[in-house]
């Protein structure tokens, strides 16, 4: 009777202190979400919003709904845009919760949702509006109700099994990861096999499928330019060494002591995947995920931010973790207290740099650092200029690349229409189509505007150091007249945007400028006097 009052508080004090935690998470991840601008895929994706479709030339269609309804509901603006991520992220450490109460005990389950709110990655889920927000929660429901399934064989479980895979597929192209770590599953472990019997599996499948249907429509629509953007164009699918380097950025981002008990609980998983249930399901799909991203990771694209990927593979370890520390009962209690006290410090630290880029003074005061977060700032600037500017010089406005586009267009809230010149940024990012298929391209602006006054608007740092100096030679040509009105030089000169009046070039040809270029030369001059 004693163990068991004393297993009852301690499942009460862990409870306490997850709603504790989850509350004052909430408000923190609500306030970042209310006050930190924007960056430049977030805006193109609200301007997806106002472009209903199948499917986009980056994306399937889900997040663009969900932004959609959100200012719907909550009207223009950056939390309007944001709270269907904020409450769905919510979501994340309840499932995570419900995943390791089900296949180990209650206790886990509250400190498997503890960790999931410490981890990083995990825990600042859903202050920004992007796929991965209802891609991890969906694949984490898809293993709930998997875990599910291979219990009790019910038919809501598969039914729910069906639902989470055709929102993955909805949201991003990714999906195909939880459904290799299933294949895997199904293949490698002894319960994975006996599925295959099982009518609820193949019900689910045909559930799931359902989620393609957008993806195939929109893909047709735009003669494969989606999946050629993120099988093709995107990736140089050849060996780079530097790569290597991710089991490091993956003990950053999750805070080095808890990334190492993240692996080794994935390496103990696996050695006991011969136990069966849950051993195997954890094993097989932490090691899909973090592995095939790591192997991917190696070929695959070497410009974007991709942290975030491996994410759903640390999910079910964060609930096989205070079991495993469990089992190891001279040294549980520091381990856990260590590895939470860590995380928690890296999560605060991941909060306050957020919270120094939601403000003017505080981006100020991070300028000086190699890891300025330029993708959040000066991007009111730039809309307000561009407001002020088109008053006094009324014409058609256009930015040098889709990200500052993006950006004025939301913070105009879509009142003027803002065309995009054909930067490099547009097709290493998969917007070039896009853009085409609006008419907010370079080729749309000429056509229906050859010869009328315009206002350009240019991101001098938008580009790496190397493809700088051909794109800003190129500019005047994409310009006639070009005449300087405005620069914005901000945050030590980590961000700089330059403003001119001219006329938009009849016809198709680009006039070969170089070094005489106006643009080019106030860009220079800028940088040579910092």
């Amino acid at each position: 009777m004693r163990d068991a009052r004393s297993v009852a508080a301690g499942i009460s004090r862990w409870r306490a202190a997850f709603v504790i935690a989850f509350a004052i998470l909430c408000v923190a991840r609500l306030m970042l979400a209310a006050t930190l601008s924007p960056f430049g895929d977030e805006a193109f994706y609200w301007q997806e919003s106002r472009h209903l479709a199948w499917g986009y030339s980056d994306l399937p269609p889900l997040t663009a709904l969900l932004i959609r309804l959100g200012e719907s509901v909550a009207g223009h603006g950056v939390l309007g845009m944001r709270w269907p991520f904020l409450l769905i992220g919510s979501a994340l450490p309840w499932l995570v919760r419900r995943f390791a109460a089900d296949v180990f005990d209650e206790r886990a389950g509250w400190q498997a949702a503890l960790l999931c709110l410490a981890l990083p990655l995990a825990g600042s889920l859903g202050v920004l509006a992007l796929p991965d927000v209802p891609l991890t929660v969906a694949i984490m429901g898809a293993l709930v109700a998997w875990a599910r399934a291979m219990d009790r064989d019910r038919l809501l479980d598969w039914l729910l099994l069906g639902l989470s895979l055709a929102v993955c597929w909805l949201t991003h192209y990714r999906a195909v990861m939880p459904m290799l770590a299933g294949l895997l599953f199904c293949v490698l472990a002894r319960r994975g096999r006996a599925q295959w019997r099982r009518p609820g599996l193949w019900l689910a499948l045909a559930v799931a499928a359902l989620g393609l249907v957008p993806l195939l429509v929109s893909n047709w629509q735009q003669h494969g330019a989606g999946l050629l953007f993120q099988l093709v164009d995107r990736n140089p699918w050849r060996f780079h060494a530097d790569a290597l380097v991710q089991p490091l950025e993956q003990a950053v981002a999750c805070t080095p002591l808890l990334y190492a008990l993240l692996l080794w609980a994935a390496w103990l998983s696996w050695r006991r995947r011969d136990e069966g249930r849950p051993w195997d399901l954890i094993a097989i799909v932490s090691c899909s995920f973090i592995v095939g991203y790591f192997v991917l990771g190696l070929f695959a694209d070497d410009l974007r931010f991709r942290a975030h990927w491996p994410l759903p593979g640390y999910l079910p370890l964060l609930a096989a973790l205070p079991v495993l520390l469990r089992e190891r009962t001279r040294w549980r209690r520091g381990w856990l207290v260590a590895t939470f006290a860590l995380a928690i410090a890296g999560q605060a630290l991941g909060f306050a740099y957020l919270g120094l880029a939601a403000s003017d003074h505080g981006a100020q005061r991070l300028a000086s650092l190699k890891a300025f977060p330029a993708r959040f700032v000066g991007w009111r600037e730039s809309g307000d200029m561009a407001h002020r500017l088109l008053a006094a010089h009324p014409g058609v406005l256009v930015a040098d690349n889709f990200m500052l586009a993006a950006e004025i267009d939301f913070q105009l809230d879509g009142r003027v229409p803002v065309y995009v010149l054909d930067s490099p940024l547009n097709v290493k990012h998969g917007r070039a189509p896009q853009l085409a298929i609006w008419q907010r391209d370079e080729a749309a602006l000429r056509e229906r505007h050859g010869g009328e006054p315009m206002l350009l608007a240019v991101d001098e740092k938008a580009l790496r150091a190397r493809e700088r100096a051909p794109w800003l030679r190129a500019m005047c040509g994409r310009i006639d007249g070009a005449t300087p009105l405005a620069r914005l030089d901000l945050f030590e000169g980590r961000r700089r945007m330059a403003f001119y009046a001219g006329r938009v070039p009849v016809g198709d040809t680009f006039a070969s400028i170089g070094d005489d270029c106006v643009i080019w030369r106030h860009a220079a001059e800028a940088e040579s006097a910092r």
